[in-house]
């Protein structure tokens, strides 16, 4: 085993993640080109959703099949065209700023998802939820994590964010029978979703408030109690007004939340949240979950700082709640349930608190993991929470906790440009 993988390092090494990104942008072309008719030609009813990870429980006899598609139309053009442009790829890029690099690896990274998930409507779906969960462990993990807190109000605050941006979309830009015609012209929604978002992330932030002052005198176990209070109680507020649908939900929601968006709420609310557990506020945030007392003799804010957290997460799981309901096009009360809050929970844990490459990484997992369970039905939510508990076992904090994943490739760029700065 550890032969194959010290072949498999030498294979891949001195390869750029640029590199891997064209390869894996040809091998989505390919599949566009040609994946239906090699998955009919290796003995796929049709073409693999996500990898054809359901089959290995599902369809097991079919596992030849799946792997008679993936090698030749992923794995070998991925590897090749990555071999072939792991040369010029970084001394075209090593002409760019920092800042330019950036954004070229995430132009990259976006056609791949492009490409790749336009091909079936049950991955692009997939993607767009997962970039909703990314915002929203992410933003848990600046309570649960860089503050030391536990918190379950996650939830709550997705529900507040998507039904105050689904009234204020559905107002302005539908014609409803509650709400009356619209306000505006309904080709003008892709215009007023950013605000509809922003504004349904005030509001959750504003209702935050209820959870964030009762922090100042109580932590552990009570605050947890807290924020489950208000879960329920956002709950239970939402199945009683009637004139959101109450209990049976409420639709109408334009369909502006395309891929491109989600990916780009994404990346500004990992940037967002970035520059902030960076900051000062953010080395406050990690000084309070070490050592409140010391904090405070150290002329730390505490209140200020925990009111920041508490809103900061508000907001961003509020926005993250008004992406997923013009996503789904429908929201409902039990759309807001415990259910969603285990998964939540479980993607930031299994990653890792205090870490945004953690919550990325467990959040991919519990999807991947959710996507290759899937078959076994009620059984899955068994399994899962087993190896979650392995995993902690061995990695209490998480597998990426405390812990950043570096980008060096974009370092020594960024030192290079740097140093012919200096020497201009």
């Amino acid at each position: 085993m550890k032969g194959l993988l010290a072949k498999l390092r030498s294979l891949t090494r001195g390869i750029p993640p640029a590199a891997w990104l064209l390869g894996a942008l040809v091998a989505a072309v390919l599949e566009r080109i040609v994946g239906t008719v090699w998955a009919y030609t290796v003995g796929l009813s049709n073409l693999p959703s996500i990898f054809g990870l359901s089959l290995i429980f599902d369809k097991p006899y079919l596992i030849p099949s799946l792997l008679a598609y993936l090698i030749p139309m992923y794995l070998v053009p991925t590897y090749v065209v990555a071999r072939l442009t792991r040369g010029w790829v970084p001394r075209v890029l090593g002409r760019f700023s920092f800042r330019t690099n950036v954004l070229i690896h995430l132009a990259l990274f976006y056609l791949v998802l492009h490409v790749w998930g336009n091909l079936d409507a049950y991955r692009l779906r997939t993607l767009q939820l997962l970039g909703v969960f990314i915002i929203l462990t992410t933003s848990l993990n600046l309570v649960n994590g860089w503050m030391g807190e536990f918190s379950v109000s996650v939830i709550g605050f997705m529900a507040v964010g998507a039904y105050v941006s689904s009234v204020i979309m559905v107002w302005a830009f539908a014609n409803d029978d509650v709400f009356g015609p619209a306000i505006f012209p309904p080709a003008l929604a892709p215009v007023g979703f950013p605000i509809a978002l922003i504004l349904g992330g005030l509001a959750t932030a504003v209702t935050a408030l209820a959870v964030a002052i009762p922090s100042f005198r109580t932590r552990g176990d009570y605050l947890a109690i807290i924020t489950l209070a208000y879960l329920l109680i956002v709950k239970s507020a939402i199945e009683n007004l009637e004139v959101i649908g109450g209990p049976r939900g409420f639709m109408g929601q334009p369909t502006v939340a395309n891929l491109t968006v989600v990916f780009l709420w994404t990346v500004i609310a990992l940037w967002t949240i970035h520059n902030y557990v960076t900051s000062t506020y953010g080395k406050a945030t990690s000084a309070v979950r070490d050592n409140e007392s010391a904090a405070e003799a150290m002329t730390v804010d505490t209140r200020w700082v925990k009111i920041v957290a508490f809103l900061s997460h508000a907001f961003w799981a509020g926005v993250a709640g008004g992406l997923f309901a013009h996503i789904m096009g429908y929201i409902n009360p039990g759309m807001f349930g415990f259910r969603r809050l285990a998964d939540v929970l479980a993607m930031l844990y299994l990653g890792g608190l205090s870490s945004i490459s953690g919550s990325i990484l467990g959040t991919v997992l519990i999807q991947f993991l959710s996507e290759i369970l899937r078959p076994l039905e009620l059984a899955k939510w068994m399994v899962i929470p087993v190896i979650l508990i392995l995993v902690m076992v061995r990695r209490p904090r998480g597998l990426l906790g405390f812990r950043e994943v570096t980008f060096s490739f974009l370092s020594t760029v960024k030192e290079e440009v740097e140093d012919a700065s200096a020497g201009n």
